[in-house]
């Protein structure tokens, strides 16, 4: 299995206790979105040897929800209200998983974003979240 990551990637930034069992994650910023990616390894799978499809939900909210907050004002926080993922194609053991924020709608209340994940390239999943602006 290779270790490689792509160039742009770093160890992701921010830490969270969901997360944690799934480390190394990574990230990259562009102006308008976190990219999210790891490379998938047998504890990210179901019963099936297929990522699960609970770990592409997750990280799929974090990077729509951290791409929201880039376009948020300071202090701002997105909040999810609702979360829909249709699950295109699969991806297994070794393969890159990348979450990418294709779109991000702001208003006073509420940010709408939709993001693809890819495995390898391949498109496995689309993602379309709802979050509540709420303070820090």
């Amino acid at each position: 299995m290779s270790d490689v990551v792509p160039e742009g990637f770093s160890p992701h930034f921010r830490r969270s206790p969901l997360t944690d069992p799934w480390e190394p994650l990574y990230s990259r910023r562009t102006a308008t979105a976190v990219v999210l990616g790891l490379r998938l390894r047998e504890a990210h799978t179901n019963s099936r040897g297929l990522a699960h499809g609970g770990l592409i939900s997750a990280l799929a909210d974090n990077a729509m929800g951290l791409s929201c907050a880039l376009a948020l004002p300071e202090g701002a926080a997105p909040l999810t209200v609702s979360l829909s993922v249709d699950y295109l194609g699969s991806a297994r053991p070794g393969q890159w998983l990348e979450f990418d924020t294709a779109f991000v709608k702001t208003g006073g209340t509420l940010c709408f974003a939709q993001a693809f994940v890819t495995a390898d390239g391949v498109p496995c999943a689309r993602a379309n979240a709802t979050f509540r602006v709420a303070a820090r």
